[in-house]
């Protein structure tokens, strides 16, 4: 099969499009024809080198980890998926930008996403439950994302606006067009926070979301006044000092069925900023490094 891979941790230009031997799935996992891939900070992060001490892979490496595709080939014990069925899911840290791509937990794709929104909607998806689930029920409470344009805080914002949050959400000036196109109230992020909200939500803000570990996290808690109502998913060394809930993306086939469901109803489409042909992957990494995204970013195999 053609492929991406890195056989070196480095820059973008370390990233190679070449023939690889084809994958095969283990017990419980499928293999997928893959029409597109997501694009995510993590891809870069574990390409650089930056964090291999938390995600060390083998070289030479496939970067990706969520696509979509149709089945072509199934494991041991898999059920309830056939060969052609066109599914979207996740794999391991890497692997998915390729013809081919096994993984081990997905969801069927609602025939309204496209191949580039489905292929958008695997880590993005379980990566916003997991935080969002980490502050219980949503129904009548005021929600504040940090950082909502993003993959997974605008994925954030539509799925918690479907299950009855009033959400808020913060980015640049140039996005707030955006934001409020997915159902949030938009605001700008940094000094003068509390101030803001004070006016948008004159009840208060009941729980916090964090995507952009921009450093807010205190900021955050004193706005709620409780670390135990703040979750985030990207600040880590913070989260553990500050006592604020961590929520780490898991391959977990629930929540991606859950997505699904969303997208199916209408609720959840996953918004697509970028996409690029595989001959342009270094491109697609480049313009993800440099942050400040609106939505996702994929690639076409």
């Amino acid at each position: 099969m053609r492929a991406v891979r890195y056989h070196e941790y480095g820059g973008v230009e370390t990233l190679v499009v070449e023939q690889v031997p084809d994958p095969h799935p283990g017990p419980g996992e499928i293999r997928i024809r893959v029409a597109a891939a997501g694009v995510n900070p993590v891809d870069w992060k574990v390409r650089s080198g930056a964090v291999r001490e938390v995600f060390p892979v083998d070289l030479p490496a496939i970067p990706g980890r969520d696509a979509v595709g149709v089945v072509d080939e199934t494991g041991e014990g898999v059920r309830g998926v056939r060969i052609g069925d066109r599914v979207f899911g996740l794999g391991g840290v890497t692997g998915a930008t390729a013809e081919l791509a096994v993984l081990s937990a997905w969801a069927h794709a609602p025939t309204r996403w496209t191949d580039e929104e489905a292929a958008g909607a695997g880590l993005a998806s379980v990566t916003a439950m997991g935080g969002l689930k980490a502050l219980g029920p949503l129904r009548g409470r005021t929600l504040l994302v940090e950082g909502a344009a993003g993959g997974v805080g605008s994925a954030a914002v539509e799925i918690a606006v479907a299950q009855g949050a009033t959400v808020i959400g913060t980015a640049s000036e140039r996005n707030h067009e955006f934001l409020t196109s997915l159902g949030a109230v938009p605001t700008t992020y940094g000094s003068g926070l509390a101030e803001r909200l004070a006016t948008l939500a004159p009840g208060g803000v009941d729980i916090v979301l964090d995507t952009a570990a921009s450093g807010s996290l205190a900021d955050l808690i004193a706005i709620v006044g409780d670390p135990a109502r703040v979750s985030t998913i990207a600040d880590h060394t913070n989260a553990q000092r500050l006592g604020v809930r961590l929520a780490n993306a898991e391959n977990d086939s629930t929540l991606l069925a859950e997505a699904g469901e969303l997208g199916r109803r209408g609720r959840y489409t996953p918004r697509i900023e970028r996409t690029y042909p595989i001959e342009r992957i270094a491109e697609a990494h480049a313009y993800a490094e440099r942050g400040h995204t609106r939505g996702k970013i994929v690639v076409r195999t």
